[in-house]
């Protein structure tokens, strides 16, 4: 008896029909590896079990009672795809690196030849809308390398790299928050990465844009630190004016990418070493928690992002913009939280 089996990959469906239930799971696997090239090893088929467990490769497909037409989800990269993803490009910009400033705060977000520059690239800067910003929504702004993914690791399936609880995470956050990926390398690499990763496809949460090293500006920060190059959120406010200063947050495990904004700044906890940390890094689990506490606050900006693990939401209040003015115990003053 044939069977006919739907594989949902990468934003298209396969059919397979030329297997009958006396197949076992290696054998579909191949089926799929000759419409999508990846390879059996690399794939990863979502919803099947076998006594509460993915099923090994000779387990037939008569016992894992798969009903004709079902439709299943794979996950996997094609070996060409995983060398892009998995090489660093040639035309990455010097910026990538693990430099960071320190704690201090360098005021320069209100200099205006600063301004200028970021009024140049909202005329300038092209950025391709993959999913319209939805009314009510505020705005969550996302780097890739060292905050969703390790690209410094060795490994033989991106998915090895992908920071715990990623789409988990992404899921909830979407249900709050229009969701965009920044990252400082190029459009090309950005792409490959959200690809692979399962993000620029997954049937949970949408991105809204992806922003590359092109809407970077330079800044001079002194004798300290010299010139470096920052993400400004003014770009993105000044091309979409339904996002602000009151409504933005952005993640970066790099405090020096939002020195032009850094009262919408968090600082993330670099994810490394994926190997050895992926089992007990939980960093996108709490900050789920977070995002969710202040999704109902009309305006984010006193909020102090350094201290977002301390941050309790008011309850049982009717001014719910009060809970906005500390995001430390209650005893700590608005200045002191700005500080």
């Amino acid at each position: 008896m044939t069977i006919e089996i739907v594989i949902k990959w990468s934003g298209s469906e396969y059919r397979i029909v030329n297997l009958s239930l006396e197949n076992n799971v290696l054998d579909l696997k191949l089926e799929i590896k000759k419409q999508t090239g990846v390879l059996p090893e690399r794939q990863k088929l979502l919803g099947l079990k076998f006594k509460g467990k993915p099923p090994d490769d000779n387990v037939l497909l008569s016992e894992l009672r798969i009903k004709p037409g079902a439709k299943i989800m794979m996950m996997g990269t094609r070996e060409e795809a995983l060398a892009d993803v998995l090489t660093p490009p040639e035309d990455l910009p010097e910026v990538v690196d693990d430099f960071d400033i320190g704690e201090e705060e360098i005021p320069i977000e209100n200099r205006d030849i600063y301004l200028e520059k970021i009024e140049r690239r909202v005329q300038d800067c092209k950025i391709d809308i993959i999913n319209e910003p939805r009314e009510g929504k505020k705005l969550l702004v996302l780097d890739i390398d060292y905050t969703l993914f390790d690209h410094k690791s060795v490994a033989e399936n991106i998915h090895e790299l992908m920071r715990p609880y990623l789409h988990e995470f992404l899921t909830s956050a979407y249900e709050d928050y229009d969701i965009v990926i920044w990252s400082a390398t190029s459009m090309k690499w950005i792409k490959a990465k959200m690809d692979e990763l399962g993000v620029s496809n997954h049937p949970q949460y949408k991105l809204c844009c992806m922003v590359d090293s092109l809407a970077m500006i330079t800044v001079d920060t002194g004798s300290r630190y010299g010139v470096i190059e920052v993400k400004p959120l003014g770009v993105l406010w000044g091309k979409y004016e339904q996002w602000n200063k009151t409504n933005t947050i952005m993640f970066d495990d790099l405090r020096r990418n939002f020195l032009m904004n850094p009262q919408n700044g968090l600082k993330i906890r670099p994810f490394r070493k994926a190997h050895f940390n992926r089992e007990k890094d939980r960093e996108l689990v709490k900050l789920t928690k977070y995002l969710k506490d202040i999704a109902p606050l009309v305006d984010l900006s006193p909020l102090n992002h350094r201290k977002w693990e301390s941050y309790r939401p008011k309850r049982n209040t009717d001014d719910t913009q009060s809970a906005a003015s500390s995001s430390t115990p209650p005893k700590r003053s608005h200045d002191d939280d700005r500080s």
